[in-house]
């Protein structure tokens, strides 16, 4: 049985809806209700599968109300009810089932309901397969998302892509509509910029739900935020384990180097997302940091070749880098390896004064002198 729910200011409309749902099968009409707060309260304590609103509910915000009964039932479905059409693209914030432009007929009505019907038999359906469906999401040297459940994430726009890398980013947290728009849109116009952020929200739930993971998006308050509990996102695990590894010992290096061989490259790399930049930066440190440590350590028991591995790994990042230089020198040099000691001190003195018009410091030139 489909439970539903009407809010409208209009009694002429609640009595219309009233009737015409009295007279449709395996329907029944829990609540109907003219403002918002009554439609809350009743919502917190019972059952309710459709909820029809008017956009503009007399003092009220329908769109605010959508939100709010979103958050008390996520897996709500909702139908907006109104004579203003223009509402129809910010409807999509809250990605309804249905837009209904009044006045509404009862075939159009029937229509509705029928689908809010199959889209929740197809939701039972589809439970069993997705209870341990997962997103995965990986960040680091690409950007891409997929599920067991329907393979790879089809974006409908680089827009709706950018939005859910800036939430990822976010870790969980919400972000207010108001800091998006400066990060994401910042040379449109605000009204213009608020309709794109819509389509943004709407495209990406669109892409999302062929994997079941359309509630994702989370809405509220004119804030936006990314459930992650089914989730598995490779940047966010990767800096939780090297957080983990306060220290290397002889127990956890073999889970260090594995941990170091995860990191795939920069965050959201081939992607030139602006407002990304510190956080680029920040996890690029964590790994400079965390590399140079589990290298050091290696160089110190001698184990020569995973040593270099790394270093050799850290140069190719950032070739000017002093630190990474003098500590792959120094791995060369206690393997008694003068050619490749001499091959890197050269590479590295070359492109100083090419691109710099420097020579290598007095502790490389001392450190290259001492192994020769």
């Amino acid at each position: 049985m489909m439970k539903v729910l009407i809010v409208d200011d209009e009694p002429a409309m609640l009595f219309a809806m009233k009737r015409m749902l009295s007279t449709m099968e395996d329907v029944e009409l829990v609540g109907s209700f003219q403002n918002a707060e009554e439609a809350l309260d009743f919502v917190r304590n019972q059952d309710v599968h459709l909820a029809f609103l008017d956009i503009k509910i007399a003092e009220d915000d329908g769109l605010e109300l959508a939100r709010r009964l979103r958050s008390l039932r996520a897996e709500l479905d909702i139908v907006f009810t109104t004579s203003h059409t223009e509402f129809a693209l910010h409807a999509y914030d809250v990605y309804p089932l249905d837009y209904m432009v009044k006045p509404i007929s009862r075939k159009r009505l029937a229509q509705t309901i029928t689908q809010a019907t199959n889209r929740r038999s197809a939701s039972s359906d589809d439970a069993g397969d997705l209870t341990m469906n997962r997103l995965t999401v990986r960040g680091l040297g690409c950007f891409e998302a997929s599920s067991k459940h329907a393979g790879a994430v089809k974006w409908i726009s680089k827009k709706s892509m950018e939005l859910f890398a800036y939430l990822l980013v976010n870790r969980g947290r919400s972000v207010t509509k108001t800091r998006i728009l400066e990060d994401i849109f910042p040379d449109r116009p605000l009204k213009n910029a608020e309709t794109y952020l819509y389509t943004a929200v709407y495209q990406l739930r669109k892409a999302l739900s062929p994997h079941g993971f359309k509630d994702m998006v989370i809405s509220a308050q004119e804030q936006y935020r990314l459930d992650l509990d089914q989730a598995d996102v490779d940047f966010i695990q990767w800096e939780q384990d090297v957080k983990e590894l306060s220290e290397i010992n002889a127990a956890n290096v073999a889970a260090a180097i594995d941990l170091e061989k995860q990191f795939a490259g920069e965050l959201f790399e081939n992607h030139s997302f602006m407002w990304a930049t510190v956080e680029h930066e920040r996890v690029d440190i964590m790994y400079d940091t965390f590399a140079k440590l589990l290298a050091n350590w290696l160089l110190a028991r001698k184990q020569f070749r995973e040593a270099a591995q790394i270093a050799r790994r850290l140069v190719s990042r950032n070739e000017f880098e002093e630190e990474s230089n003098l500590l792959l020198l120094n791995i060369y040099g206690a393997l008694g390896d003068r050619q490749s000691l001499h091959n890197q001190y050269e590479h590295y003195k070359q492109l100083l004064l090419q691109e710099l018009g420097l020579q290598p410091s007095s502790m490389i030139q001392q450190l290259y002198e001492q192994h020769q």
